[in-house]
């Protein structure tokens, strides 16, 4: 989900298309807005009906083409900061478009519809007369970009092909020097217009692309991604780096109490407020802007109230632990860590939840900049309490704590001074009513989240078996794993994107062409990790830690751990392209399979039946995700793409 944003939510015009229908969503999700609706009075929120209505006007572009991409847009809404998440979808995870995405398909049309001449090509700006013509111009120009609308279909195939010059061609009343063309080319259509273009030249089979196009549109869409994905991970990084040069028992703690905070913490905080991506959005498209904030201050509650047995399990984490690992020191300092990350769980829980809640309004940009501004300052203080003033271990949680804390206070003072306070209930007693449908909506979400954390940190539990010196490198070498996966996975999200909207717009082929370029860019990226670790893997664990034993067990293991970073990368992007054909839930089935009966069946067997150690554990996970990838790859490429669009065009009629 690239950043957008929506910076005029208070008009008309930049009304979310979450409006239009929900029909598709789930009934449970159905009965608790319906619910809320009921109760729903002016007076309780203090807000004026006409002025927090989200509801598009009947006259809106939106729905003036029934193969547009409002509607048939699928957002991959499961995503979480735990390390390889597959998601099994629930039902009704289909979303329209926001305002801002649509705005953005409309530019795109209108590119497409250049390129191929079927509208004007677009002059560039050349001389001064022309820039001060543009600059004092009243039309609503609109930028180029590349397409985000699907391409091919069924039909298109079926349709005789026409050239796109001939919609130009010469006839009786053509001027001579084609002053009308050229004027043409500076004249914007409007939406409807660039919206009935597009309809003809798609049942025309007018509409092409190429490799090169795609290229850029993918790559222009997961790049921000990638900025995101990389500083939120930054986080539990920074911590790792710091701690690791103090000594392999530190290294150890650090990993073993990150692992329990994900499975514990973040993972049920994530699992748990997926279900505002229902709600939330459900809320925001009934018409009444208030509920969106009733819903979030229903969950910032609730996961409040979950804190409680969390904090419990952490602030006695050291007693457990040592009765898990054998290292008794280790479990110490992981239970400190563990005590004074707990002051952070209450404002993690916070950000979450705030999160969805701008989501649900469109705004996706905020993270974003939250986390440009407190991940530098996580890595900051993460040094600074470290090693400036000599606190040693415990400075890393205390940094932690900190940031949690600052994360959505950040978030508020985004919300309070740009975009999305109009959703604000105020704090009310009905925030402590009608909890039920909110609660059977996030278990799901939690049951997903927690079998794919727990897949992959049962490795790092089980190193703690083989000894101090392979617990620190199974951290090192899982951290490293997770930092290169942050870079196929926000392309896998610019695929899928592209191909669902390619996919709403019956324009099959173009989705192929998507399709195919992804995976060669997965290709190269997984290519790109992988000469990356194995040229680099006498250096790279040098950057974690200072230890000779645990820097020459990583360099072992880590060609290892390079060899299946293609496969990854693979994995990934099938997965990308699944969500983009809306069949996720085959390979959330797949993974899960291949994760927990392949996986950690040949893990724990090459590990304490064969005394393959380290090694071992990261052998089952090279041969899923292998197998993960063919799987599949042949699976797509058997599928059928047009009962895809068939699909699509059924949501968008319920739409």
């Amino acid at each position: 989900m690239a950043p957008r944003n929506i910076h005029l939510t208070n008009s008309a015009e930049h009304q979310s298309p979450f409006s239009r229908s929900f029909t598709s969503s789930s009934p449970i999700a159905e009965a608790a807005i319906a619910r809320d609706l009921a109760h729903y009075t002016d007076d309780d929120f203090d807000t004026d009906t006409s002025e927090s209505s989200t509801v598009r006007p009947s006259h809106s572009y939106a729905e003036t083409n029934p193969h547009s991409l409002a509607g048939s847009y699928r957002r991959p809404s499961y995503f979480t900061n735990v390390n390889h998440a597959t998601a099994v979808p629930a039902h009704g995870d289909y979303q329209p478009l926001t305002h801002t995405e649509r705005e953005q398909a409309i530019r795109e049309e209108r590119a497409l519809l250049s390129d191929n001449r079927v509208i004007p090509v677009e002059q560039k700006s050349h001389g001064l007369q022309h820039k001060l013509s543009s600059l004092f111009s009243t039309s609503p120009g609109l930028a180029q970009a590349g397409s985000s609308k699907p391409y091919g279909s069924a039909r298109n195939s079926r349709s005789p092909a026409r050239e796109p010059d001939t919609l130009y061609a010469p006839t009786e009343s053509t001027a001579l020097l084609e002053t009308g063309r050229e004027s043409g080319a500076n004249e914007v259509l409007g939406p409807e217009e660039i919206d009935r273009k597009w309809e003809e030249a798609v049942t025309a089979g007018l509409i092409n692309t190429s490799w090169q196009r795609e290229a850029k549109v993918i790559g222009r869409y997961s790049l921000p991604l990638m900025v995101t994905f990389l500083l939120q991970y930054s986080l539990t990084v920074a911590s790792i780096f710091t701690i690791g040069h103090l000594g392999k028992e530190e290294l150890g703690a650090v990993s073993l109490a990150s692992m329990t905070v994900s499975i514990t913490g973040n993972a049920v905080y994530s699992g748990l407020a997926t279900s505002l991506d229902t709600l939330c959005a459900q809320a925001y498209g009934s018409g009444k802007r208030k509920l969106v904030g009733l819903q979030m201050l229903r969950m910032i509650y609730f996961l409040w109230i979950i804190t409680i047995p969390i904090a419990i399990l952490w602030y006695f984490s050291e007693a457990i632990l040592a009765k898990i690992v054998p290292e008794q020191e280790v479990a110490k300092m992981a239970g400190l860590y563990l005590k004074v990350a707990l002051l952070g769980t209450p404002g993690y829980a916070c950000f979450e939840s705030g999160k969805r809640y701008l989501q649900a309004q469109g705004v996706f940009s905020a993270s974003l900049y939250v986390l440009l501004f407190c991940a530098p300052l996580n890595a900051f203080m993460n040094w600074f309490f470290v090693w400036k003033l000599q606190w040693g271990f415990v400075g890393a949680p205390i940094a932690v704590a900190i940031t949690e804390n600052l994360l959505p206070l950040c978030l508020f003072l985004y919300t309070y001074f740009f975009v999305g306070s109009e959703c604000w209930c105020g704090f009310s007693k009905r925030a402590f009513q009608n909890w039920g449908p909110m609660i059977r909506l996030a278990l799901p979400g939690l049951i997903m989240v927690e079998a794919e954390c727990l897949a992959f940190e049962v490795l790092t539990l089980a190193s703690s078996y083989l000894g101090t010196t392979e617990l620190a490198a199974q951290s090192i070498l899982s951290t490293i794993s997770s930092i290169t996966w942050q870079i196929p996975f926000p392309l896998s999200i610019a695929g899928s994107t592209r191909i669902a909207n390619l996919i709403g717009a019956t324009l099959v082929p173009a989705a192929k062409t998507t399709a195919k370029v992804s995976f060669c860019g997965a290709t190269i990226v997984g290519l790109f990790n992988m000469i990356l670790l194995s040229s680099l893997r006498s250096y790279i664990p040098m950057l974690f830690s200072s230890d000779p034993e645990v820097i020459e067990l990583v360099a072992q293991v880590l060609p290892l751990c390079a060899a299946f970073q293609l496969f990854d990368a693979l994995a990934a992007n099938c997965n990308g392209i699944l969500r983009g054909l809306g069949r996720q839930e085959i390979g959330g089935y797949i993974q899960l399979f291949c994760y927990y009966a392949i996986a950690m069946p040949i893990s724990m067997g090459t590990t304490f039946s064969l005394d393959w150690g380290v090694m071992g554990l990261w052998t089952g996970v090279a041969l899923a995700l292998l197998l993960v990838s063919a799987i599949e790859a042949i699976f797509i490429s058997r599928i059928s793409w047009e009962r895809s669009v068939e699909e699509a065009l059924e949501r968008n009629e319920l739409t």
